[in-house]
């Protein structure tokens, strides 16, 4: 009597006895389903013989049988197992105990079973009659060979399949420690699992650590442990394509769909669908679905210039068939925005054709529009893989757009000469932008006044590094500010120095006024850290123009902010709505040093020290009104320019996230201008903790009159459509961050990968208008009650006072 037992997956369980002849004509149904196979599943069986006597038991012979094969592939069908003469089967992954003997490969029997095999699963078509010969020559050849044979065989029927079945998920080997760090006492666990995903990148670290067989795992002392490995291991599968995906993509996407989708037409849900793909951030990725149905309907949407940057997101930029459809089809399209024109000149969009088509549509723009983009497109250049080892040509339609507008328009062109010559120290792509320099003084030079214009260009490099050196020898000297502003007025008023009277040129700050020296006694020191220098160029209109310059400081950010302003107001002023804003000039002239145009005011500090708290007393002083409706005795046009400018720095320093906001950096004009100035933390980065997400502060508010005033009522209003307004125009606002990542920004620089998303999240696009605008009413709700930063106030007017 003999008994077969089965071991899978730690599940043993035993078979009915028989008695010889030793076969058995039953299904076993085995308690496991298919799909919760692992893919290192195998049978165990082991064939017992039970006649020896009660309760005792002698294996006849054993067998390992793997249930996946070559390639993952479940087994089916009739098999032969070879049995190992008494021994129990081990059913370990490198079995003692294996089904098949490699000698017996070679076995004229084995080849044979393989045919047959085969022929029962229908690998192999059947002819009835050639069958039956070859059967019957079969069963003399088997029985021959069992006569000679003393090998032990257990044959068994596995379940078939009209089709293969493959295990869908594969298994990898762990490798041994793959990175190993010295655990200290002072840095906590999660730390270290933060420092391995920051210094390894696409690489999981285990979420456990392995504590030591003499460490223990009191959760008090856990952080204290010295030596904690982590095991690294590397996901093989990462970057590859699912090959499903891929053909799916292919089916799709084919040109041989290309007639056919010209004529489809979206029903009202798909429809609905689109508008609401079209209406997402540049910043949302697509989904596979939403990929496919954009593509399915590209010949509908080219009538939408939404739609395009959408569509272009779809191609898989590595498939030559993919490209060449999204190519044709680019003049087919209806004419885009300036914001998706900028989106497309992004990192993200390196075809040729594509960038050629954005440049294209910019070409409609204006100097005055393409002047308030024009850092964008400088950076721009970055992302056009411009090859700095060829000398002879450049193959970039930007580079030959920036340069062709900057010669036909000298305010442009100077701009660019300095835009361009900061980005020339950059470490990573000076020789690139040097490329570009020197193409432009190529072309600059075929124009008639080209050589006057390139020496006026280089007259101003020099006025700079005149300013440069005097303001690094008047902050390294160790004499007194008053001393100091002595020394600066007699070198600027040495008749013999260049600083006093010069040749007239173009003002590198403001293009359009032509400074010809210095006015020595109106020029000066600011008291602060940097020591900032006051200077007063004389205009050839006998005007003056008074700047601050400044070394030892980035002004990058601050030119970007004032940048993004001037766009701003230029955005509201297209709505009829004027927040009578302040963007005044900066101008980087180099990564340390840069220019800034002065504007008459003074601080709200300043203000409110002077006139006892009473920001209208101020305004009262220099511009009284006596007219019969004037209630606070102030001329009307001063308190609307207030109000106005309030609303409008309120509403963009909010969006911007600009930090370090206090009475010092807030300006007041004698004409109600209030404006801000010092943009060193923004993007949300603050140095005082608490924030409010807005600067108004109750002095401010009772300059207006009080809560209960209309000219607060009327402020309220303004900042509503203002960030309704500005929320419109995202998209550009969006896009122009975004091509500033890699722009050496100091706030943006610390987290580049998530700068345009700070900035999309003070928009709330996920709200309805009605929603966001009371959004805002909560903010500014927020910001007026704010405690903390009063009392940081205080603190700061304190170390201000002691300062001086």
């Amino acid at each position: 009597m003999e008994v077969i037992s089965f071991l899978l997956l730690s599940l043993t369980f035993q078979t009915k006895t028989w008695r010889a002849p030793s076969s058995w004509n039953e299904w076993l149904t085995l308690p496991i389903k298919y799909c919760d196979l692992p893919a290192s599943a195998q049978f165990a069986i082991t064939v017992w013989d039970t006649s020896i006597g009660p309760r005792k038991v002698k294996p006849i012979g054993g067998t390992t049988l793997r249930l996946f094969g070559k390639q993952f592939t479940l087994r089916k069908g009739k098999h032969k197992l070879y049995l190992w003469p008494d021994c129990e089967a081990d059913g370990n992954h490198e079995t003692t105990t294996p089904s098949k003997l490699k000698h017996n490969d070679d076995n004229d029997m084995n080849k044979l079973e393989k045919l047959v095999k085969r022929y029962d699963c229908g690998d192999i078509r059947p002819v009835e009659w050639l069958d039956n010969l070859a059967f019957r020559q079969i069963e003399m050849i088997h029985k021959n060979a069992s006569n000679v044979s003393n090998e032990l065989a257990l044959y068994i029927d596995l379940p078939k399949f009209d089709f293969p079945v493959v295990y869908g998920e594969m298994e990898y080997s762990l490798p041994g420690p793959f990175t190993s760090i010295l655990h200290h006492g002072g840095q906590t666990t999660n730390e270290l699992q933060s420092q391995i995903q920051q210094e390894t990148p696409m690489i999981t670290a285990m979420n456990q650590p392995i504590y030591p067989d003499n460490a223990s795992l009191d959760t008090n002392n856990r952080d204290n442990f010295q030596n904690i490995h982590y095991s690294v291991v590397l996901d093989p599968d990462f970057l590859r394509d699912n090959p499903v995906e891929a053909k799916h993509r292919r089916l799709v996407r084919s040109h041989r769909n290309g007639p056919l989708d010209r004529d489809l037409k979206p029903n009202p849900k798909i429809r609905d669908e689109l508008n609401s793909i079209m209406s997402y951030p540049p910043t949302q990725p697509l989904t596979p679905e939403e990929k496919d149905l954009v593509w399915k309907f590209r010949f509908y949407l080219t009538r939408d210039k939404r739609g395009l940057t959408k569509f272009l997101k779809c191609v898989l930029w590595t498939d030559p068939t993919e490209v060449r459809q999204a190519v044709d089809i680019l003049p087919l399209w209806v004419d885009i925005d300036v914001d998706d024109a900028l989106e497309l000149l992004g990192k993200e969009f390196e075809n040729r054709s594509v960038r050629t088509y954005a440049v294209d549509q910019l070409r409609k723009a204006d100097d005055d529009d393409l002047l308030l983009y024009l850092l964008q497109l400088v950076q721009a250049l970055k992302f056009e893989r411009i090859d700095d080892k060829t000398e002879a040509s450049y193959d970039s339609s930007l580079v030959q757009f920036l340069i062709e507008r900057a010669i036909n328009n000298p305010i442009l062109g100077t701009y660019l000469y300095w835009y361009v010559m900061v980005e020339c120290q950059d470490k990573k792509y000076g020789k690139m932008y040097a490329k570009v320099a020197f193409h432009f003084f190529g072309e600059l030079l075929e124009i008639p006044d080209g050589y006057d214009r390139r020496d006026e260009l280089r007259r101003q490099g020099q006025l700079i590094d005149e300013l440069s050196k005097l303001s690094k020898n008047i902050r390294a000297s160790k004499d007194g500010r008053m001393k100091k502003i002595d020394k600066l007025r007699s070198v600027i008023g040495d008749p013999k120095g260049p600083l006093h009277d010069f040749i007239p040129l173009s003002f590198p700050l403001d293009p359009t006024k032509q400074v010809s020296g210095l006015v020595p006694a109106k020029c000066g020191i600011f008291n602060s850290n940097l020591q900032p220098l006051r200077l007063v160029f004389k205009c050839a209109d006998e005007q003056e123009y008074p700047v601050l310059f400044k070394t030892g400081d980035d002004l990058r950010q601050d030119q970007l902010v004032i940048q993004i302003i001037s766009l701003m107001d230029k955005l509201l002023l297209k709505e009829n709505l004027d927040l009578k804003l302040t963007p005044y000039k900066v101008l980087a002239t180099g990564p340390e040093h840069g220019l800034m145009q002065f504007v008459q005011s003074s601080s709200l500090a300043a203000v409110l020290n002077e006139h006892q708290n009473n920001v209208r007393s101020f305004f009262k002083k220099h511009h009284p009104s006596s007219e019969p409706n004037n209630v606070y005795g102030i001329d009307p046009k001063v308190m609307e320019t207030y109000t106005r400018s309030c609303a409008g720095y309120c509403v963009i320093t909010y969006l911007l996230g600009v930090g370090d906001r206090h009475l010092d950096n807030l300006l007041l004009s004698p004409d109600g201008h209030l404006f801000h100035v010092d943009f060193g933390f923004i993007l949300g980065r603050d140095p005082k903790p608490f924030p409010p997400p807005m600067k108004l502060c109750k002095e401010m508010i009772e300059a207006m009159g009080g809560a209960d005033s209309q000219h607060y009522m009327n402020f309220q209003q303004y900042c509503y459509t203002a960030f309704i307004t500005l929320r419109r125009n995202a998209n550009l606002i969006l896009n122009l961050f975004a091509l500033m990542v890699d722009a050496n920004i100091p706030d943006i620089k610390i987290e580049p990968d998530k700068a345009v998303m700070k900035v999309q999240e003070k928009f709330r696009l996920d709200l309805s208008e009605e929603a966001a605008i009371a959004h805002f009413r909560g903010l500014i709700s927020e910001s007026v009650n704010a405690l903390f930063p009063q009392i940081l106030e205080t603190v700061h007017r304190w170390a201000q006072y002691w300062r001086r």
